[in-house]
């Protein structure tokens, strides 16, 4: 990984991780230590999906630029996507609370995407490319007159 995928990374998981943690209280409080669990378990299944989801979509970026767009809303479709097979996989599970795991999966979701919108405003991202290599052609673009 590098730094600035790390820059881009930090400031979307520890908001996640903070609700994750209060739904574990939560949920260990309302529904026990099956509860916990189950918050737990849903807290590190969010951050995995869309940690990754979010390093694939760099990459995406990096290499093929023209499919970016495109890739976004894939990733995100399928993300969903997946987050719902796994509350309904784990639906009549006694390893811990179904209902404390759905929940956190939404909260935890939810966080994830509010933080991911943040970190994107907030982000200095070039629209103009500072080294550009047309810049150092000292080419004049228009007449000369």
């Amino acid at each position: 990984m590098q730094s600035n995928d790390a820059r881009t990374l930090v400031p979307i998981v520890v908001p996640t991780v903070a609700v994750g943690a209060v739904a574990v209280v939560v949920s260990g409080i309302v529904a026990g230590g099956k509860g916990a669990i189950g918050a737990v378990v849903a807290t590190a299944v969010v951050c995995l999906f869309m940690g990754l989801g979010i390093l694939g979509l760099q990459y995406t970026a990096k290499h093929f630029p023209h499919l970016f767009q495109a890739m976004g809303l894939l990733l995100y479709v399928t993300q969903l996507l997946v987050l719902f097979v796994f509350v309904a996989i784990f639906k009549n599970t006694t390893l811990f609370d179904p209902k404390a795991f759905a929940a956190t999966i939404v909260a935890t979701t939810i966080a994830w995407v509010v933080s991911q919108a943040r970190a994107h405003m907030k982000a200095k991202i070039f629209y103009i490319d500072p080294d550009s290599s047309d810049a150092d052609k000292g080419e004049k673009s228009g007449s000369s007159s």
